[in-house]
């Protein structure tokens, strides 16, 4: 999650009569652009930036805020908070109370935030009934328990609760960017938030953006993911210059053993050696047929986490080449006590980590 420096200015939250308000809203966004080319408009009253760039240009996150707070002074007149915290809601609450969260800290300031913070009183009422009064004792709730006592918006705000997701669905003010865009006197309005270049839609800048770097670096310096044919998605997936004709084609073979459907969403470039444990804390292992000869219970990972094994799917062997000296190995599928979904490879008698489901 990417850590944010908020910009409250109370003074521009509510909007004038005369339309002033939004007139300096417009100039103090483009002063700050200038500071950082990546400042955005949240709603009136609020802006959000990267913290990372600037304060490295400026000599560190003190430097930053002086220079903000000067800046707002100078273009508005108004008195600003300032906060840094990870993701939008917790920059936005930081600033509110002019703080700023150390880096790490944010996990430990967002549980500690009243449940008001979310934004329904409705949920504080609920939530109070039941002894919870903490962003963070909301937080602990199963999913499912949560999906038994409220509605789907509680899920929601449950994901925030837990940093899973960054920022509530109304933090951002969707028709401020329009509005914007007719006060410059653009032609063509647009609904959608500011891009992650500065504009309505990033693809164009992005591709120039692609091009210096292409053209600096070499045509290997950016590379998108494509899909190709194979039994396994750490084989389909693969990694071609950015720029690269693509493939009219489709690959129709019917390539018999193939991993079915859901595929990780991320497939590993460099696949990661983990170890599977039994219940006695032994190496689970395949016999000649395929099958396991002890469950899974554990997962080990190289820095010695361990996880819990809920269920698992599998395990699928494959045999490919056998005309050759030909390549064994056997996929399977974990769901984590975390939460996670991972699909593990066997293979030369180890387990790797190959893919993580979203």
């Amino acid at each position: 999650m990417e850590r944010l420096l908020a910009i409250y200015i109370g003074a521009l939250c509510e909007e004038a009569p005369d339309g002033s308000t939004l007139r300096d809203y417009l100039c103090l966004l483009d002063a700050l652009s200038v500071l950082c080319p990546f400042a955005e408009p949240v709603r009136l009253g609020l802006y959000v930036l990267p913290i990372r760039g600037p304060s490295r240009f400026y000599g560190g996150e003190t430097a930053v805020l002086e220079t903000v707070t000067a800046t707002v002074h100078d273009v508005v007149g108004h008195e600003v908070s300032l906060g840094i915290a990870d993701g939008l809601f917790c920059a936005e609450i930081a600033a509110r109370q002019c703080l700023v969260v150390p880096p790490g800290a944010t996990v430990s300031f967002r549980r500690a935030q009243p449940l008001g913070a979310l934004g329904r009183e409705d949920l504080v009422t609920t939530c109070r009934r039941l002894g919870l009064h903490t962003v963070g004792s909301f937080a602990d709730l199963s999913s499912a328990r949560v999906a038994e006592r409220f509605n789907k918006h509680a899920l929601v705000l449950h994901r925030v609760a837990r940093g899973e997701l960054s920022e509530l669905a109304t933090q951002r003010d969707q028709k401020l960017a329009r509005r914007l865009g007719l006060l410059r006197g653009e032609s063509q309005p647009h609904d959608e938030q500011l891009g992650f270049f500065g504009q309505r839609s990033g693809d164009v800048r992005a591709h120039a953006a692609a091009h210096r770097v292409v053209g600096r670096l070499g045509a290997e310096a950016i590379v998108v993911a494509s899909l190709r044919g194979g039994r396994v998605p750490e084989d389909r997936a693969t990694l071609v210059p950015w720029g690269s004709p693509v493939r009219e084609a489709r690959d129709d073979a019917p390539w018999p053993g193939q991993l079915r459907a859901p595929s990780p969403v991320t497939t590993l470039h460099e696949r990661v050696s983990v170890q599977l444990r039994d219940a006695d804390d032994e190496s689970v292992r395949m016999g000649s047929r395929g099958l396991f000869r002890t469950a899974p219970r554990t997962l080990v990972f190289k820095n010695q986490v361990r996880r819990d094994v809920v269920w698992h799917a599998g395990p699928w062997p494959s045999v490919e080449r056998w005309w050759g000296p030909g390549r064994r190995r056997a996929h399977l599928q974990l769901v984590l006590a975390t939460g996670e979904a991972v699909l593990l490879v066997a293979e030369s008698s180890r387990w790797w980590l190959v893919g993580i489901y979203d």
